[in-house]
This record gives structure tokens, C-alpha cells and sequence, in this order.
């Protein structure tokens, strides 16, 4: 009797047998991921107070140039009363970062839905952050910080970070490092329902 040879599978159905054979294994690689995510940025956020700092002096840069100084409270207090009494995304950025960068067109186009307060870390006086945002098109409503001293403050060693201000003035689910878009509006939904 001879062997008749076996036809051989296709890729598909080879694929789809290693990973019934292998899930488990696959699954512990991705939890092991995400602790290892979620870790990393507890620690890089582990300095967020709870609140905004009650009395932070910040100076406010409008999109037509205007600079208006105010307590970082008065701000978040300005946005909210916007977007009728919603959360703040508060977005940490500086000129020089590439990553910044990045994220522009996911803060922007948030903006136009969530009301959104950025802050200019180490990127020089309101003129050359004016300078910027013109250049770059960004119709931001940003917070002056050209010795990152707010910045700090916030509980954030670097840039770019993300925090959502709720209507209580807690600072919630804070992160550093690239967020996207909608990773974003996913912390503003988070805070508007809890």
C-alpha cells in the first residue's frame, strides 16, 4: 500500500492552525505588553497631582497674539465656559519636539469638538510662541511656560503630555509620550461619564 501524499495547506489555513495552537502564548505576550505599557506611564505620571495647583499664575496667549495674565484655574474656567461646561484636555507641547509635532493635527482637530488648553513648554516668550503657531497654523488658545515652571508644576518632566481637567478641576488620565487622537477623545469621554 502505498502513501498517498498529503496536498499542502494553504498559507491561510497554516496561519489559522499555529495560532489556535499558539493563542495562549499570544495572549500572555500581549497582557505582558500592556502591564509593561501602563506601567511606564504610571511612572512617568507619578509626580500629577490630584487638582490643578491653586495658585498658578499662567499667561495666556490667544490666537490673534493677545497675552492676558490669570490664575491657571481662571483658564481651564475660560475653556470649559466655551464648550458649555465640559471637560479640558490639557495638551503639554514645545516647539523644538518632534513628537509635538506629531500630535498637532489631533489637538487641533480635537478642538473643535472638546474644548482644548494647551501649554508651551520651553519654546521662549509669547512672541516666538505667537511666531509658531502662526507659522504652523495652529489655532490654539496655549498658556506661556518659557521655564517649564508650570509644566513641572503639572506634575510632567516632558513633553508631549495630555491631561484631562474635569469639571470638578481634577487632573485625570494623564500620559506622556504620543496620544492619539483618539486615544484623547477616549480620556475626555472617560471623564464626562466618571
Amino acid at each position: 500500500m502505498s502513501e498517498t501524499a498529503v496536498p499542502p495547506s494553504s498559507l491561510s489555513a497554516r496561519l489559522r492552525d499555529w495560532w489556535r495552537r499558539s493563542w495562549r502564548g499570544h495572549m500572555g505576550t500581549l497582557l505582558l505588553v500592556a502591564v509593561v505599557f501602563f506601567g511606564v506611564q504610571a511612572w512617568q505620571t507619578r509626580a500629577v497631582p490630584d487638582a490643578l495647583p491653586a495658585d498658578a499664575r499662567v499667561q495666556l496667549l490667544r490666537g490673534d497674539g493677545s497675552t492676558h495674565d490669570m490664575n491657571l484655574a481662571e483658564a481651564v474656567a475660560l475653556m470649559r465656559t466655551a464648550f458649555e461646561g465640559q471637560p479640558v484636555a490639557l495638551h503639554l507641547w514645545a516647539e523644538w519636539c518632534p513628537v509635538c509635532r506629531v500630535e498637532e493635527g489631533s489637538v487641533t482637530a480635537l478642538g473643535r469638538t472638546w474644548p482644548v488648553l494647551t501649554v508651551a513648554m520651553q519654546s521662549g516668550p509669547a512672541e516666538a510662541v505667537t511666531q509658531v503657531q502662526r507659522q504652523r497654523e495652529l489655532p490654539w488658545v496655549t498658556l506661556v511656560d518659557a521655564q517649564g515652571l508650570l509644566t513641572r508644576e503639572l506634575g510632567f518632566s516632558s513633553v508631549p503630555g495630555f491631561v484631562v481637567v474635569d469639571t470638578q478641576g481634577r487632573l485625570r488620565t494623564p500620559t506622556v509620550g504620543f496620544t492619539s487622537e483618539t486615544g484623547m477623545r477616549l480620556r475626555l469621554w472617560w471623564a464626562t461619564l466618571f
